[in-house]
């Protein structure tokens, strides 16, 4: 399932609110551009991990997210694209704001 195809997610919204949620040090860091592709590695993931299948979302259970490896993966993914240097801790600011728009959104109840 692409990031397009999930009801009521905004990509403009969430990168509004990410760029809200991060430190002003790491708001100077990034562009617009720069959120947009981070929460699309934070989709890849999802994806490979088959949490975006509909198949397995039968089931009323909850999908637990080790963060510690998704921002790795991020982290990973971004160096290997050549997209920039970030530490984990950055990162970890971008993933947490994305969780919390959907959370807001109530994309994943």
């Amino acid at each position: 399932m692409a990031e397009e195809d999930l009801i009521g997610y905004d990509d403009a919204a969430s990168v509004a609110f990410i760029r809200n949620y991060i430190p002003q040090e790491l708001k100077e860091l990034l562009s617009d551009d720069d959120i947009v592709y981070f929460v699309d590695l934070i989709y890849d993931y999802y994806e490979s991990r088959g949490y975006m299948d509909e198949d397995d979302q039968d089931s009323e259970e909850a999908i637990e997210v080790d963060e510690d490896e998704l921002v790795e993966y991020v982290v990973k993914n971004a160096k290997k694209d050549g997209v920039g240097k970030f530490e984990p801790d950055q990162i970890r600011f971008i993933v947490q704001g994305e969780l919390e728009y959907c959370d807001s959104i109530n994309l994943f109840d």
